[in-house]
């Protein structure tokens, strides 16, 4: 489905693959980038990977001028749980070694997550992550929410897929105390980067993205909320074809490159 909607690259976009530990990470850059984006793919952490997002990355690079580095974390079931987060965080480490800058991070439905789990689990370890944007993320509200019941069946991601991916992520119980399974178990909130966090409405995980936006306003925050209208989960697909995909992904790029500023203009 990805390759039916693969835009290409923008003119000047190049990439190179790079082997980090028992993951890969592919590298976008355009003319000289003056600083970074960590991308983390969405897919339920069970599929996706550096092909379905790839044009995405490449418009993101192209868009705003900064590097962007995909990560190809393991997928579950063979790879359960901490491995997409230890993944994840490892990728932030190789980044902040190999390039110089500051480093925004991002990420769609389980890549949201990752990016934010990250976000958390950076404080006090790095002062160059200077913000977060978070797109139809999960980010731990789980299957019983408002959103969850309304728009149970709705197209591209249904109740029923959440709780399957959900049931295969773990080994056991899912963690309820671990803040690298979900950020809303983590009790601190405090010293987040400036996030800009969006929903898609008629998505059953909608109601994640407020929640987990309003926890970081509550503690002092600066952290930004939209419910893009009409959208359902997985509309970065449609970018090029659906206006208000289009629009919204206009929203997502304005953002990076505005918090890669370090402005806040919302």
């Amino acid at each position: 489905m990805c390759r039916e909607f693969f835009t290409g690259y923008p003119e000047g976009v190049t990439t190179s693959d790079h082997a980090i530990d028992a993951f890969r990470v592919r590298v976008y850059e355009v003319g000289t980038p003056d600083g970074n984006v960590i991308y983390y793919h969405g897919g339920g952490f069970v599929v996706g990977g550096l092909e379905s997002h790839d044009d995405v990355c490449a418009e993101i690079c192209a868009r705003t001028g900064l590097r962007v580095i995909s990560v190809d974390y393991r997928l579950c079931p063979e790879f359960k749980h901490p491995a997409q987060f230890l993944d994840s965080f490892a990728a932030l480490e190789w980044v902040l070694d190999r390039y110089d800058g500051a480093v925004v991070l991002a990420g769609d439905s389980a890549g949201g997550n990752l990016a934010a789990t990250v976000s958390h689990a950076a404080r006090g370890k790095t002062d160059r992550i200077i913000g977060q944007v978070l797109v139809y993320g999960g980010f731990g509200l789980g299957s019983e929410s408002a959103s969850a019941h309304y728009h149970a069946n709705a197209p591209m991601l249904t109740r029923d897929d959440i709780l399957f991916y959900r049931g295969i992520r773990c080994v056991g119980d899912e963690p309820m105390d671990d803040p690298t399974y979900a950020p809303l178990f983590d009790p601190d909130f405090t010293n987040l980067p400036p996030s800009v966090v969006i929903a898609a409405e008629c998505d059953p995980i909608a109601d994640d993205s407020k929640a987990y936006c309003d926890k970081l306003v509550a503690t002092g925050n600066k952290a930004v909320w939209f419910n893009e209208a009409g959208l359902v989960h997985g509309y970065l697909r449609g970018r090029s074809t659906v206006t208000r995909a289009r629009l919204s992904f206009d929203r997502i790029v304005n953002a990076i490159a505005a918090l890669s500023r370090q402005e806040w203009i919302y």
